[in-house]
């Protein structure tokens, strides 16, 4: 008899999880958006027939699923109530203000959440970077639309006459005198900044000051807010760019919010 003891480590399950077969129906019905047949979920997720049958039944008698008179399967009122609670428990700026200290712990610079409040930018949330660049703009703070790269993120969704209304009622000469107040280059800028999924705003309304935004959209693409970064305008680089739309793209997660982009 051998000294030296042999480890057979157990084989890996490779069969697909009763739970893994579900999140699979679920997630095949959620793409198409409509009500199908076991056979074409089955055929949708590459799942024996026999199988995705007996799932179905299992989870319809759970409310999970629904049948109706036709035999089409669609999403169970079970799901709706989960949906209801999993909302009540997140908002917007809640799952934007945990994403907000990740921001500022990864970069180092002061990050702010920030929102439209009519023709004016509000800053609606802020966490200051732990280096000792200072930033004038506190929580409530309010500016006009065409000094920030936040306020054109935020409007950068609407039509085009009420963009350009926005723009010609609004637009405010800044401190600096450097913020472009051409409602038409405005509108532009805005529909631009928001196609690209991020906007950069320097030295418009302080000296040497620049602010990296990327906007928070919903399903239909409509900017609700905008994570920012605010740094010395010889900090403005890639990797910060990256950083603050990675960082509006996990808000979006949160919230279920999927626009195509």
């Amino acid at each position: 008899m051998s000294d030296i003891e042999t480890t057979v480590e157990p084989t890996r399950r490779s069969r697909t999880s009763g739970i893994d077969r579900a999140l699979q129906i679920f997630d095949h019905l959620q793409r198409v958006e409509q009500a199908s047949t076991a056979y074409e979920i089955a055929r949708g997720i590459g799942a024996p027939l026999s199988t995705i049958y007996a799932i179905i039944d299992d989870l319809v008698d759970k409310d999970l699923l629904n049948r109706d008179a036709n035999g089409l399967i669609w999403l169970g009122p079970r799901l709706y109530h989960y949906g209801l609670t999993y909302a009540r428990h997140v908002d917007l700026l809640g799952a934007a203000t945990q994403e907000m200290h990740e921001l500022a712990r990864l970069s180092g610079e002061t990050v702010q959440i920030c929102g439209r409040d009519q023709d004016m930018m509000v800053v609606l949330a802020m966490e200051d970077g732990s280096g000792h660049f200072n930033v004038s703009s506190r929580v409530g703070s309010r500016s006009p639309l065409n000094w920030t790269a936040s306020g054109r993120l935020l409007v950068g969704h609407l039509p085009d006459e009420e963009l350009l209304g926005i723009f010609k009622r609004s637009a405010r000469v800044s401190p600096t005198g450097r913020a472009e107040t051409d409602p038409l280059v405005l509108a532009d800028n805005a529909r631009e900044a928001l196609a690209q999924g991020f906007s950069i705003q320097a030295g418009e309304s302080d000296f040497a000051v620049a602010c990296i935004a990327a906007p928070i959209r919903d399903n239909r693409g409509a900017c609700h807010a905008t994570m920012s970064i605010v740094v010395p305008e010889s900090k403005v680089h890639a990797d910060l760019i990256a950083l603050v739309k990675d960082s509006a793209k996990r808000v979006e997660m949160r919230l279920g919010w999927t626009h195509g982009s």
